[in-house]
């Protein structure tokens, strides 16, 4: 795109304000202003925390236990997990440097930053703080300080960059004041090792007030973290000097952020699952404070918080907890308060229904761990349906779930996914969502999992349904309704019809309609002319993501897969021919391969090959598709 259409589209989709936030960033860092503004001397807190120490800790099964103490033990041998399937060993001088942070901002990382940053999120210590708290065992505190001692040794203040972000800083800062309270009367926690780590809190809050104006511009997780990191520090350390300014700061942006991100139907402002986990962890954590420091939510931030519960829990299964892979996935999790698996979503939407709607929507002990810790009510049993989320409407069977993506974007889109279908047959995701991988790798895998083209959706022409400006910009946004839908006798919806505008460019609109069944569904997939039609012949492309098992071919366009427990048959009418990719090879087909067709990723940094069918229609507008799955 010439660069000049590219600046004024960027003021036009991201606003000037965001423009202008993000300006005052880089005239920070080129004026030296932020440099001044974090020096790099170690700070000291002469008095005591506002807030008392945990009193009492959740209880847990045995099994459970077992499976946290082993965890536990492995980092004591220095091997911990990150982002939820990594186990590594921990490094605690990853990042360090001489250098002030604002130099390193102008050095690109040896490598992506995620990896390096991702150990100091301190994830770790929540392990080991639950291990303590449910078995009494003074080794796991005596490591939680060996450990925290060294990190902050190999880390003075503003050096190095694991201070080069303030939202890092500020999640460091929130698991540093959790961690604090729950080690407050371990034998280990000695009051010198203590001071120290208040100084740190102090020195992490010092750092991220200057540059919250990057986060302004950013105005997603980023400046919900770091309102919360100010807020945390301002009422735990309510006797320093700065303790009133975090606080009113913390909240301001915490209230605003929650108003201005999270829309009247809970859809959060970044459109994925993952990040919108992160952001009720957030408010949990945020609620648990303002309930013990006696401030009360603004009406306002508690009805976007209750419409973003109902949100997550919608697009949760019951009996599995997995959700959509929907957008992008850094694999955050910030308070690993529970044992179970980091892809079940459960314990979050268990907490956030006590926390903010009052229910107990799963009644299960074994999914409450993490509202214990947040100290929530336990709330009425909850006696309504699993609600949907209109941007995600759920079309569900006897055995199976549907998911739609319409979304409306009022901020930048992460992936170029409108009208992608999620399917799912007894717990399995056989139509899935490729995910993320990376932000940052070597091409072709530079957040390569973003666009139209490796989603259950239709390109036309070889486009995406939006223009691709930078790694994480998208302008000329593609939005997408709900044209119609149909309920049965239940209740439940059985029929979507949905478009998005995203190909108006060519004169054409996407429009998708979904039908369940018994036990199957059918996809119908329509190019429509703008206006009159034309003689113009255009290349429409559709592709589905499925599940890496055994399969076959019959008859040119039915292609059965075999799993573990079941079989399905996609049989695709109004086709040339079918062709089929794995991890970036072509099985089946003419259609040349491209490296990141036939991949997904559960979790950052991992992708594993998948089944990837692409089929052609070639002609003038209109161009069909129709998409039958059977299961057996």
């Amino acid at each position: 795109m010439n660069p000049i259409k590219k600046a004024f589209k960027a003021i036009q989709y991201l606003g000037l304000p965001k423009i202008w936030f993000y300006t005052l960033y880089r005239l920070g860092l080129f004026t030296g202003h932020f440099r001044r503004q974090t020096p790099t001397k170690m700070a000291f807190f002469s008095g005591e925390p506002g807030l008392l120490s945990f009193t009492a800790f959740p209880q847990i099964n045995k099994t459970h236990l077992d499976k946290l103490l082993s965890e536990a033990d492995q980092i004591r041998n220095g091997i911990v997990t990150i982002f939820g399937g990594h186990h590594i060993l921990l490094d605690l001088s990853l990042g360090s440097s001489n250098k002030h942070w604002t130099e390193l901002e102008k050095i690109p990382a040896e490598k992506d930053i995620k990896f390096i940053w991702e150990p100091a999120r301190f994830g770790w210590a929540i392990t080991l703080a639950r291990a303590y708290a449910h078995s009494g065992k003074e080794v796991y505190a005596q490591d939680f300080w060996d450990k925290t001692l060294a990190f902050l040794e190999a880390h003075p203040p503003n050096r190095g960059r694991q201070w080069q972000s303030g939202q890092e800083v500020a999640i460091r800062l929130m698991v540093l004041v959790f961690c604090d309270r729950v080690f407050a009367h371990a034998a280990a926690s000695k009051p010198e090792k203590r001071r120290r780590l208040w100084g740190a809190v102090v020195e992490h809050a010092s750092r991220i007030s200057p540059t919250l104006v990057y986060a302004r511009a950013q105005n997603n997780n980023h400046l919900l973290s770091e309102a919360a990191g100010l807020y945390s520090a301002g009422i735990y350390l309510s006797g320093h000097p700065q303790a009133k300014e975090w606080r009113q700061k913390g909240w301001r942006w915490i209230n605003w952020a929650l108003q201005n991100q999270i829309d009247e139907f809970g859809t959060y402002i970044q459109h994925s699952t993952n990040y919108h986990r992160l952001m009720l962890q957030l408010a949990l954590y945020i609620d648990q404070l303002r309930r013990l420091a006696k401030d009360p939510w603004d009406e306002g931030s508690l009805t976007r918080l209750k419409a973003a519960t109902g949100w997550l829990w919608a697009l949760t299964d019951p009996h599995t907890g997995r959700a959509p892979n929907l957008g992008a996935n850094d694999s955050a999790y910030i308070f690993p308060l529970t044992q179970v698996p980091q892809e079940d979503f459960r314990p979050v939407v268990d907490a956030a229904g006590k926390a903010f709607l009052k229910i107990d929507i799963y009644r299960q002990q074994v999914l409450s761990e993490m509202a214990d810790w947040f100290e929530v009510e336990p709330g009425q049993p909850a006696n309504h349906k699993q609600p949907h989320a209109p941007d995600m409407l759920r079309l569900d069977q006897n055995e199976g779930r549907a998911f739609i993506h319409t979304a409306n974007f009022r901020d930048r889109p992460s992936h170029a996914d409108q009208l992608h279908v999620d399917l799912w047959w007894r717990g399995v995701n056989v139509g899935l969502d490729p995910g993320t991988f990376q932000y940052n790798a070597p091409p072709p895998w530079d957040n390569a999992l973003l666009t139209t083209r490796v989603h259950n959706t239709v390109t036309l022409d070889g486009q995406d349904q939006m223009t691709q400006a930078g790694r994480f910009l998208w302008l000329d946004w593609a939005q997408a309704e709900v044209l119609a839908h149909e309920i049965d006798d239940l209740g439940q919806i059985i029929r979507v019809t949905a478009e998005h505008n995203g190909f108006i460019n060519l004169n054409a609109r996407h429009q998708r309609r979904i039908k369940s069944s018994a036990s199957s569904w059918i996809i119908e997939d329509a190019l429509l002319p703008c206006e009159r039609g034309t003689d113009k012949v255009h290349q429409a492309q559709l592709t589905w993501v499925l599940p890496d098992w055994d399969w076959e071919i019959e008859s040119g366009n039915h292609l059965i897969l075999t799993g573990e427990e079941f079989s399905l048959t996609l049989q695709i009418e109004g086709i040339l021919k079918l062709n089929l990719f794995r991890g970036g090879e072509r099985l089946f087909g003419e259609m040349t391969p491209y490296p990141t067709w036939g991949w997904a990723s559960s979790a950052y940094g991992e992708k594993h090959p998948v089944l990837m069918v692409k089929v052609e229609n070639i002609g003038i507008l209109p161009l069909k598709f129709c998409s039958i799955w059977r299961f057996d």
